[in-house]
């Protein structure tokens, strides 16, 4: 902690009911991002005026090196940019921490330490994958962070831990990536590891865990890393959590299965759902890919009933999928970008875009962006004709999705977080310049330790 503030320095159920209502009615925002693929969680913005072209210096508000290693979106509200990062320490183990930034400016409001080094206990891990892949969840004045198997806390807008839960230990496999989701006053994430696969829920004001429901579909590979999503299917709530061999619908109240489909032995499951024209769209994970679009109505096993269409080829493994209108953008990870007929299927289009893909689409402003490993955005036009309006290239690996607040994009590359904006529309008297002292901190390429001393 010292040795981030010596950094900062130098920078200029009737309750359950009620509770949901919220969740339920919110309306897309262009004000704020509030948690993995925005406040709907289904990669859908409202903002106009959004950048069509940036480099690392054009339509670049600011940049700011961020410490450690880690592929959390930031969530951005109330002029604030929270993220968490993992900093290796001695033994195999990490700090893992959450920070605050001036959304404006960049400049760092607060660190603060979550789990220390002698609280952790890192596992092999995937080499795209980090100890802070789950991406935070803000609501009110309230921030919610989850760090997989190492624990799950909760942090006022100040920086103050107000609990931290880590009850919920389990063997990961290639490290943890599913974000939780909040459902009334639940706290609900996937806890999908090498054994007892389930979807634990926590109380959201105290951290005690309320339900944990054990996964039963038939895979002989168990790990996954796929975000829920809430929905309401005539007037009743359902946490749709995919995981190896099935998605599930639970029952908010208890975490008692509504229903599931099977999908054989897909693992792995990474992209997060999406809920359009009354269908809920899943992909498979590994073995097979599939792009399945499920009716979700009724009670029990509907695999043989309720299953509209699927699609394998530029079905995704990692990326979510994105719905604007009648139509559905995926892309696949080897770059293969597809725009399908949301309500039956039909392909109207499919390219090949450079690169290959982990983070998930944005629609924008009647533009799709696509973000590929490498930092390429590629932006096209949404619509049934493929146009392509422009790339876009940071040169720097980039694995998280995009965030969109007040008119700009908020990227996180390896080492930094960029505002992207029209250079119209930023206000100079505010922002900084690209290179901030932080950014000259680093300039000599050490690696970040903990209790180590800036350069």
């Amino acid at each position: 902690m010292k040795t981030f503030q010596r950094f900062a320095a130098l920078q200029p159920l009737a309750g359950v009911l009620l509770a949901l209502a919220p969740n339920l009615l919110r309306a897309e925002s262009d004000a704020a991002w509030t948690e993995f693929r925005g406040p709907t969680g289904q990669g859908r913005s409202t903002a106009t005026g959004l950048p069509l072209e940036w480099s690392p210096t054009k339509n670049v508000a600011w940049k700011q090196l961020i410490p450690g290693s880690a592929w959390s979106s930031p969530v951005v509200s109330q002029d604030r940019v929270y993220l968490t990062t993992s900093i290796a320490a001695p033994a195999g183990t990490s700090s893992l921490r959450a920070l605050c930034l001036d959304a404006a400016t960049g400049r760092l409001i607060w660190d603060t330490e979550v789990f220390a080094p002698d609280q952790t206990r890192n596992q092999p891990i995937h080499g795209k994958n980090t100890e802070a892949s789950p991406t935070p969840i803000l609501q009110e004045d309230r921030l919610y962070l989850h760090f997989g198997h190492h624990g799950t806390a909760c942090l006022d807008r100040d920086g103050r831990i107000l609990w931290r839960n880590q009850e919920v230990d389990y063997e990961a496999v290639h490290g943890n990536g599913g974000s939780p989701v909040l459902v009334g006053d639940l706290l609900v994430f996937n806890a999908d590891g090498a054994q007892r696969p389930r979807v634990v829920a926590l109380d959201r004001t105290t951290g005690a865990i309320r339900w944990a429901t054990e996964r039963t579909a038939d895979s002989k590979q168990t790990f996954s890393f796929a975000t829920p999503l809430l929905i309401t299917v005539r007037g009743r709530p359902q946490i749709i959590s995919p995981g190896s061999g099935a998605v599930v619908a639970l029952d908010p109240k208890d975490g008692r299965e509504i229903w599931r489909v099977r999908y054989g032995s897909g693992f792995s499951v990474i992209p997060r759902p999406v809920y359009a024209h009354g269908l809920v769209f899943v992909a498979t994970g590994y073995g097979r890919a599939d792009l399945l679009a499920i009716r979700p109505e009724g009670d029990g096993d509907l695999t043989d009933t309720h299953i509209v269409w699927r699609v394998t080829k530029g079905a995704p493994l990692t990326p979510s999928v994105v719905v604007v209108g009648d139509e559905l953008y995926a892309v696949a990870d080897i770059g293969l970008a597809s725009c399908f007929d949301a309500r039956t299927g039909k392909l109207h289009w499919q390219e090949r875009l450079e690169g290959n893909y982990s983070a998930s689409p944005l629609a924008a402003d009647g533009r799709i962006y696509f973000q590929n490993e490498n930092g390429t955005g590629t932006v096209v036009r949404a619509g049934r004709k493929f146009v392509q309006l422009a790339v876009n290239r940071l040169e720097e690996r980039t694995l998280a999705s995009y965030a969109v607040a007040d008119g700009a994009l908020f990227i996180r590359t390896a080492t930094q977080l960029y505002r992207i904006q029209n250079s119209a529309t930023v206000d100079h008297g505010r922002n900084v310049p690209a290179k901030t002292g932080v950014s000259r901190l680093y300039s000599y390429g050490r690696p970040w330790r903990v209790d180590a001393s800036p350069p």
